[in-house]
Parts: C-alpha cells; structure tokens; sequence
C-alpha cells in the first residue's frame, strides 16, 4: 500500500514549534522512526514501522502481553472464558473506555462491544461496507485463519462479545494481542461512511490508544497529541513526534545531537559509541525473531529443492553472524526461534560446504550456474541490521558456486508490495514474534493459504507441512503441539524453501533522560514515556 503523501494536520499548539524546542521544553519526545507507515490502520498493514506508528500509539486490542512471560493478559478485555469444547470465547469487556477525537468526528459514547464487532467483521466479511476501503488486503487476519476459523461473532450485550469457532484453536486468545487485532471505533465509520469518506477511518484514525494523531507527512514526520481521557493511566508526555529517518547512521546522529530521544535498531558496529557516550544509554531485550532469505519457489530455478539445497550450502552463516551481527545474534536453523516452545533442536543445520553446493548444482542441471536477482531490505530491523552487508556476503558466497546474483532493493512499501506479489526471485526478510505462538511463525510464514495473502515469501505449499501446523492449532496440550512443530521443521528443511540466517536480539537506544519507553514482545510502549 502506498502511504499518503500528506494528510492534513491538526496542528495545535505546541506541535506548530520546531521538533527541537518542543524537545527542549520538556513535554515532547521524538522518536526516529525507520520508515513512512504503509498505513493508519494496522488491520491492512503488515510491516514492523506501520505498527509502531499505528497499533502500538493510537489502538488497544482485547488482550496485550505479559513482558516477562509473554502470556496474554487482559487490554480492552477484563476477562473471558472458552467452552469445554474448545469452540466458543466469550469476551468480558472493559467500562469506561474513552476513544480519541479528531476534526472530523468527535465520540459521543465509549468503547463497547459493537467496536468489537466492527473490528472483526470489516476484515472477515467480503460484504462489509469497509471491507474494500482503502483497498483492504487483511493479509494478518486471514493468514492466521481467522476468516474461516471464526464462524460467528454477536454481541451478548454492551460489554460482552462472544465467539464461535469452527474448531478448536490453541493460538486463538493469543492472537488478540496482535497490531491486526486493534480496536477501531464503529460509531467513526458509520459517521464517515455516511458522510461518503469513510477512507477517514484508515487516514485519519480514532481509537482508544495513549496517543492521536495530529499531523502526517509522508517521508517526513508524523504528530501526535496525547490522550487525556487514557484508560490505563495519565501520557506524562504531551507530544510524541515520529521523525523519519532511514538511515541508521543519521538516525544515531540525530540522537547524538538531542534531535530524537529514542532510536530503534541501531547497528552493532554503533554499539561501543553509544556506550562511550554518557548522554546515551543502549538497550537490549530477548526477542523472538527470525531473519532469512526466500527463495520464490514458483520461479525457476526455485522450484527445484536441489536449487535451494545447494544454495543452502553456499552460504557461510557464521560468517554473516561475525560480520554483521557482532555478538547481537545466532545463526539460525529452523523458523521457529530457539527460545520458543516447538523449536526442534535435534534439527542437523546446512553446513557451508561450496563443493556440496556445486554437486547439487550439478545434478539439478546447472552445473554453470545461473543469473538470479537478490533483493536486499531498505531497513534495519534486529533480525537483520545491516540488509545491504548480509546481501553482499550472499552475492559473494554464490559467486564462488557459479551463481551470479543482481542485488536490488526498493522504498519499504514498494518492496513489501513486491515481496506479496511474488515480483522478486529470492529475497531478505524476516519476523519477529506478534504473540508468543509458534503459529505465527509456520501458518503465517509458510502454510500454503499464506500464499494467496502474500506474507509467504517463499511461495512454498507443502501439504504435508501445512497438515501438521494445522494439526498443531487444534491440539491443547502443548507438548503434543511442540512434537508437531518440529516434524513440521524436518519437512522445512529437507524443502529448504528459506535461507535461514539468524535470530537477533533486540535493540534500541535512548537519550540518558529517557525513562518509561519500553519494547517488548508486542512492540513500542510510549504510554509511559517522559524525560526527567
């Protein structure tokens, strides 16, 4: 989705002073953003940026998550409870919950369980009158099967919200903690919709979260004002400001210089500067991630697995991991994390091995080799923090087997858009954890319905794969879920649709004065940010 190149601004008060004062009078903090939003609305959205200036500022969901134990814990929802068959949830909501405003539309009610509704049937439902604004591709909601597993949604009453299923799903509460699952004001959307703009609800957003949006402009910087109505108690800052910055080098400059008061994503290479520096503090979280190169296994010479075993062989990983990463993270095998439950750790990893390589090659007809483009991603995130080196490293390993790889690379939007289109031949990605749940790394990344939603970057549809992780949703007990997940992982890497490179940590860095900014398995907390 291509972002908005300016909306309109609210512009009030202190958001028309210059980004440096308003950081100098206290009540302002600017975060250096990677990249302009795909959109508002985290339901049509699926990149790490969007969230962040999205779902994690101006929504809340049913559930969030615990920091340390990454369970779900009640957000809009104060409780609820599932049949003894597993096939109806039934969500208590939270009272008293105020919605934002803005210059088109002012609530006159509080958050209830029609909002609820709305959320969830503007995705599911073809008919819905919102299901096409702003060209709506519910890649999260379906990829996680929530379109054909969710086979009734009524409203009991004002604050209770009920669910039925179409079988039992482990990953289901979970999945109500994640950005897809933020809650948009249904009052909003009629207004709008009568009005004949309901692409309002996606531009200029209303939801329940610590922060409203002011001001956007594409590329540039995104405003916004702080709640005084928040549910989960006072913003202690006023303005927070997204600044845009792209690069990783300007972004720590601009942090140098009290320009911004938080980073995201800083490179290793920077780390042992932000440390010297006594006005800077680095900080790090246990994260998981997973970052890998695809192949597109629906173009040649990708759809042959004895393509993407040899080139499996011909990169050095451990080398990738000593370059770029620099004690930030660990070669990875599997697309489950380590630190995850379902993770195989019997799985035997591809060694580097360019004569095995070659040998494959041989026997897959290409004993000369190939030409094949490399897409290469236009942010750092802690999956993979310097795309640009790592592609490089690739293009060189390959080099050394007869494969001669174009290194290319877009804007994020366009490169994401690229990615679901399957425009590319193989190309760097990656993920990082929404809820804890292994299925949302296996449905999301590699189920054969993911293809159609375009998250499956590898194009790759295995049926006996896709069986056990949908074998693995139905089933409660979690060490038969665990035993499923990794036969699942033997089938992925005798297919080797993916490359997979590393697992990171997570880092970011603030201004000294910076208290209260957290991150965690469900992204950027700035409720409670402030500066002393």
């Amino acid at each position: 989705m291509t972002p908005a190149k300016m909306l309109p601004g609210l512009l009030l008060g202190a958001a028309l002073l210059p980004a440096a004062a308003q950081a100098a009078s206290g009540d302002t903090i600017i975060y250096c953003s990677e990249a302009s939003p795909e959109s508002f609305n985290p339901q049509i959205a699926s990149s790490g940026p969007t969230f962040v200036a999205s779902s994690q500022v101006l929504y809340n969901r049913l559930v969030t998550f615990d920091p340390k134990t990454n369970a779900p814990v009640p957000s809009l929802a104060t409780d609820w409870k599932v049949s003894e068959d597993g096939l109806v949830w039934t969500f208590t909501l939270r009272q008293g919950v105020k919605f934002n405003s803005n210059k088109f539309f002012k609530p006159t009610r509080d958050f209830n369980a029609d909002d609820v509704i709305f959320s969830v049937m503007r995705q599911k439902d073809p008919k819905h009158p919102y299901h096409n604004v702003s060209q709506g591709n519910y890649e999260y909601f379906n990829d996680v099967g929530l379109d054909k597993l969710i086979t009734d949604v009524k409203k009991l009453d004002d604050y209770h919200v009920q669910f039925t299923l179409s079988e039992p799903n482990a990953p289901f509460l979970a999945d109500w903690g994640m950005d897809f699952a933020s809650i948009l004001s249904a009052e909003y959307a009629d207004a709008m919709l009568k009005k004949g703009t309901p692409e309002n609800v996606d531009n200029w957003p209303i939801g329940t979260g610590p922060y409203a949006l002011q001001q956007y402009k594409a590329d540039s910087l995104i405003r916004y004002i702080a709640n005084p109505n928040y549910w989960d108690g006072a913003v202690p800052t006023k303005h927070l400001i997204f600044s845009i910055t792209p690069s990783v080098e300007t972004r720590l400059a601009k942090l140098k210089t009290n320009e911004c008061q938080i980073i995201p994503a800083p490179s290793p290479v920077q780390f042992e500067q932000i440390k010297a520096d006594k006005n800077l503090t680095l900080h790090s979280v246990e994260a998981l991630n997973v970052g890998y190169l695809a192949f597109n296994t629906e173009k040649k010479p990708f759809d042959n697995v004895l393509v993407r075993q040899a080139l499996n062989y011909a990169v050095d990983k451990k080398a990738i991991i000593n370059a770029v990463f620099m004690g930030s993270g660990s070669v990875a095998k599997s697309p489950i994390p380590p630190n995850m439950m379902g993770f195989n750790p019997d799985l035997k990893d591809y060694e580097y091995d360019p004569q095995k390589a070659k040998a494959l090659l041989k026997q897959a007809g290409l004993e000369k080799g190939f030409e094949t483009d490399l897409w290469s991603m236009p942010v750092q995130r802690p999956y993979n923090p310097n795309s640009r080196r790592i592609a490089e490293m690739i293009q060189n390993d390959w080099a050394k087997v007869g494969v001669k790889a174009k290194i290319v690379s877009y804007e994020w939007g366009e490169y994401l858009s690229g990615l679901r289109k399957g425009e590319h031949s193989s190309a760097l990605y990656g993920w990082m954890s929404d809820n804890g749940d292994p299925d949302n790394f296996t449905d999301v990344l590699l189920s054969c319905e993911s293809i159609q939603s375009g998250s499956n970057a590898a194009r790759w549809c295995d049926k006996k794969f896709t069986s056990l992780i949908d074998q693995a949703k139905r089933e409660s007990d979690p060490a038969t879920r665990a035993k499923l997940y990794q036969q699942s992982q033997v089938i992925f890497h005798e297919q080797a649709p993916w490359v997979p490179l590393a697992n990171g940590k997570t880092f970011f860095a603030t201004r000294s004065n910076v208290s209260g900014y957290s991150v965690s398995l469900m992204g950027s907390d700035f409720s409670k940010a402030k500066l002393n």
